[in-house]
């Protein structure tokens, strides 16, 4: 299939922010025609980050390749209705506000489904919806202390850190992505269309707590919670003579060649380190043996020294450190283009692969409005109406 697994899917996206533009993104990339519904004064972070034309900002321009964008001002009847307009011709309608804002909007699922039913609506809120808090603001480093992240990242004070990324908000967006995709696959073999919902903070939990239930699956309070491995102050980036290494050791035969390369081969027979069991039960002191051992050698001998035993290493790279490594060199991560307004810029490539509908980067960022009158028209809008719409 040309263009994608998702040729021919039409998306109207009214999310703004980092989540549902992430999760529009990759609905984009999928090969999905995605029309970017704006406010007169765009998405919040076209004014965020470095850039060279006013309102496309390099925050903005990571999150909205393979859009086209339109705007309209909902407090307009005549943008209202030219909304209503393409969501009967569309096949999904994304958005990240509260709950109820889309309903006082007219946006809720059984306004929008009446008119279309083979919609997939799909948006995503703090919470749960139904519950108490179904209409709390949410945003990232809310969700990253209420789900637990901000105290598993503490520092060594013992205080909570967010971890320095939008962690909850991109994460909530694959999930959306994924579930939207879910969605359509019902679509076809049923052709219903349906509601779907993804709340950030279960989401974030059910991605955490996949290792940190630990005790509380049998019912083990006494064990407590948390996987003793991640926990370790010493489960961190190897100090070596002249930087930082990656190092991670998982099955006995990694651990008796890594034990042997730092000159302690007796230790995989050690009764504290010569199983997986045993190891997880002693895990600060494995790795304290492995952060004394990894002072002994500069990085570059370390990494040859375990790439010849085949023992999972690598430098902990710094974000500059990024730019010029060989490996995304040569898979062309980062891969230089020509944007119509911003000229020559650097952008990273589409992650997945697939052998028979490869996704694609068809168009860059666009610019506030962009495509407005190019949209309307495809939905039949003569020019006296796209004035009334855009208020001209």
């Amino acid at each position: 299939m040309q263009g994608g697994p998702l040729a021919g899917i039409r998306v109207i996206d009214l999310t703004t922010v980092v989540l549902g533009p992430f999760a529009t993104q990759t609905l984009g990339d999928m090969g999905a025609d995605v029309v970017k519904v704006e406010s007169p004064e765009g998405d919040n972070c076209r004014w965020i980050g470095p850039s060279r034309n006013k309102g496309m900002g390099s925050y903005f321009a990571m999150l909205n390749r393979n859009k086209r964008s339109i705007v309209l001002d909902l407090k307009r009847p005549a943008a209202c209705d030219a909304l209503l307009r393409l969501v009967d011709g569309a096949d999904v309608f994304v958005h990240n506000m509260r709950l109820g804002a889309a309903e006082r909007l007219g946006l809720g699922y059984a306004a929008l489904s009446a008119r279309n039913p083979r919609l997939v609506y799909a948006c995503a809120s703090g919470f749960r919806k139904g519950s108490s808090k179904q209409e709390h603001p949410a945003f990232d480093d809310l969700i990253q202390g209420l789900s637990g992240m901000a105290a598993l990242n503490a520092g060594s004070d013992g205080a909570p850190r967010y971890v320095p990324s939008v962690m909850v908000d991109k994460l909530t967006g694959q999930m959306l992505a994924s579930m939207i995709g879910m969605a359509l696959f019902h679509r076809e073999r049923t052709g219903q269309g349906q509601e779907v919902h993804v709340p950030m903070l279960e989401t974030m939990l059910s991605f955490l707590l996949v290792e940190h239930m630990w005790g509380a699956v049998f019912d083990r309070p006494e064990l407590g919670l948390g996987y003793p491995r991640m926990l370790t102050p010493h489960r961190r980036p190897y100090a070596t003579k002249d930087g930082y290494i990656s190092v991670i050791a998982v099955s006995d035969t990694h651990w008796g060649r890594l034990f042997a390369a730092m000159d302690r081969a007796s230790l995989i027979d050690d009764p504290r380190f010569a199983t997986i069991a045993a190891r997880s039960d002693n895990v600060d002191a494995l790795y304290a043996v492995l952060t004394e051992g990894m002072r002994e050698r500069t990085s570059a001998e370390w990494l040859a020294t375990l790439s010849e035993l085949d023992v999972p290493c690598g430098p902990a790279n710094t974000l500059a450190e990024l730019m010029t490594d060989e490996y995304l060199r040569e898979t062309g991560f980062f891969q230089r283009t020509r944007h119509p307004l911003d000229g020559d810029v650097t952008v990273t490539a589409i992650p997945a692969q697939f052998s028979a509908s490869p996704p694609s980067v068809r168009r860059l960022w666009p610019a506030l409005g962009e495509h407005t009158a190019e949209v309307l028209r495809e939905i039949g809008c003569d020019e006296r109406e796209i004035q009334a719409i855009c208020g001209s």
